[in-house]
């Protein structure tokens, strides 16, 4: 560079600092200084165009200045703290767009099945479990796989009843869409041969007495449900915190929580007002199948009251179907399974065309659960009707999960504005797609499972969320998926459907920006920028630099949130 270049870009510099200072209200060099500078990083910023810097300084939380080292000197004081990242790759702090914390954390401090794989397993944890609390009157808890009991996921309450016969057990399956009950507890929900299955939901029966066997699919859970004693504020308040701590320790500061009630609301504002969120929270109200337009007063009640601090209750979550491994979730074209079976849609296509107009012009975001193509084209359909009727509100409704799509509804996301939320994890070949899935749908159907390449192609909006409890909520492992399409931990070696993958900035994007963009948040987080909250997270190792079957193995060594740590440690870099 020559002399007189490099003065030139001296003065834009120094004009650009004065510039800002005086916008930001500073008047000397002290006021300027920065209270964090981090330099010697691989910043990847996620603007616009992708960049790279050096350097970031922070001062109240927000972000002051990125750039280059030796830009960096200008914000750096007396008082502030400066350290070097020694070349390790640092990004705007994850987002979960599609996330259970509260619920989860409550399943990790009850019978907690996760990570186990079979019956026998399933089996022994329940029975240590009950050994270890004999004071508790129900055991609750859940994370068991349905691939462990064959095609529909039925487990039989005898395998319970064998190790806790007098005590009634309620297990959720780890997709949250089965309950597995023991004798006990069948017996007090009053479920008998006689009992009739819910419209919206199916009691697994023994097809020679009809007697229930123990599995509950969908709103059939909800029979047992009804007679589960509920958490406790202090018990829910709990569960947050576990769920927080691990969550931050994944580099994630704020999410979108897919299903709440009041009692949730509570907990979050309870740890809000006590200084211990340190998440972003959009609250999805949940919204009740079963009942009608007369419940948008209370819903509406619950957004005035709630809706302040880091949390947003401007958002209802409607869950339109079930899933594919119990042939509940809703198709175009039947099951391959006698009856016809297509589905159980939640809400009448018809009705949720009314609701989401309504909604929409109360001012709500709307959170879809749409699995099978039928439940997608149900919720598109329902937005078009808003739009029709309101115009374009700018909600950012979000269709969630997404795992069949026909092809003709691909464009109609970008045409609708609608954001396609898919939970990337779950796009290799499980058993749940080889076993549960594919022998149902048929070679065909079973080709376009999970399509994330054709709607990023599309051009339309791409956000990625865990849905936690029911998978990892590790972003770094689904970050791996969507772009290998491969087991995280190595369980598959050939990538599933290939031509869906993605590339690292996509996916990256999907888990910052654009999750951001779905949770109205970004134009305060998602990219490293000057002027936006210093939400980050310092890797061990820069992604770009790794083979992508690596990824999942990244940690996150620091997470911020709002400049200040809430995982890990600075000094000890």
């Amino acid at each position: 560079m020559t002399a007189l270049n490099y003065m030139n870009r001296a003065l834009i510099v120094a004009i650009g600092i004065f510039c800002m200072k005086n916008a930001l209200g500073y008047t000397n060099a002290a006021e300027a200084a920065a209270d964090l500078a981090l330099r010697d990083g691989a910043v990847y910023k996620m603007d616009g165009a992708r960049t790279w810097a050096e350097a970031v300084a922070i001062r109240a939380g927000r972000i002051v200045f990125v750039g280059s080292n030796h830009e960096l000197g200008a914000y750096i004081g007396p008082s502030t703290r400066v350290v070097d990242l020694k070349g390790r790759m640092l990004m705007p702090a994850f987002q979960d767009s599609h996330i259970h914390p509260i619920s989860a954390g409550l399943e990790a401090r009850a019978c907690d099945l996760n990570g186990l794989k079979t019956a026998d397993e399933y089996v022994a944890a329940i029975k240590k479990y009950a050994i270890a609390h004999p004071g508790d009157g129900w055991i609750t808890g859940g994370g068991w796989l349905m691939s462990a009991f064959g095609p529909g996921g039925m487990p039989h309450r005898e395998l319970i009843d064998a190790v806790v016969p007098d005590r009634p057990v309620y297990l959720s399956s780890a997709d949250g869409h089965t309950i597995w009950a023991n004798t006990k507890a069948l017996s007090l929900a009053h479920i008998t041969n006689e009992t009739r299955d819910p419209a919206d939901g199916r009691i697994d029966r023994d097809p020679k007495t009809g007697a229930a066997i123990g599995s509950l699919q969908e709103g059939a859970g909800d029979l047992v449900s009804a007679v589960v004693p509920p958490a406790t504020d202090a018990q829910r308040e709990e569960g947050l915190r576990y769920s927080i701590k691990l969550l931050n320790a994944y580099g994630i500061t704020a999410i979108q929580d897919a299903a709440v009630y009041e009692n949730d609301l509570k907990a979050y504002k309870s740890l809000d007002a006590r200084g211990e969120l340190s998440l972003r929270v959009v609250a999805s109200i949940w919204w009740e199948h079963r009942r009608g337009l007369e419940q948008i007063g209370n819903i509406k009640r619950l957004r005035k009251e709630y809706t302040a601090g880091r949390i947003d209750a401007r958002t209802v979550k409607i869950m339109q179907d079930g899933v594919m491994e119990n042939y509940t979730a809703v198709l175009l074209k039947p099951y391959l399974k006698p009856g016809k079976v297509y589905g159980i849609p939640m809400v009448d296509p018809q009705r949720l065309k009314e609701i989401v107009t309504r909604l929409d012009a109360e001012g709500f975001q709307v959170h879809f659960h749409a699995i099978g193509d039928g439940a997608v084209r149900q919720a598109l359909d329902s937005i078009a009707a808003a739009r029709r009727q309101n115009g374009d509100l700018g909600h950012r409704h979000h269709i969630a999960h997404l795992e069949l799509i026909d092809p003709a509804d691909i464009s109609r996301f970008r045409e609708l504005g609608v954001i396609a939320n898919f939970q990337p994890l779950w796009a290799f070949a499980d058993e749940y797609i080889t076993k549960l899935t594919i022998p149902f749908l048929g070679p065909e159907r079973s080709s376009r499972l999970y399509p994330i390449g054709s709607l990023y192609r599309s051009g339309a909006v791409v956000a990625f969320g865990s849905d936690w409890s029911v998978s990892s909520p590790n972003p770094l492992e689904e970050i791996q998926v969507a772009v290998t399409r491969m087991g995280p931990a190595g369980e598959t070696i050939t990538p599933f459907l290939p031509a869906e993958r993605i590339n690292l900035p996509e996916a990256l994007a999907a888990f910052t920006i654009n999750a951001a963009y779905t949770n109205r948040l970004e134009k305060q987080t998602g990219s490293i920028e000057v002027g936006k909250f210093a939400d980050l997270v310092l890797l061990d190792r820069n992604l770009f630099a790794i083979p992508p079957t690596e990824i999942s193995k990244t940690l996150a060594l620091v997470t911020l949130f709002e400049g200040r740590t809430v995982h890990g440690d600075l000094g000890a870099l």
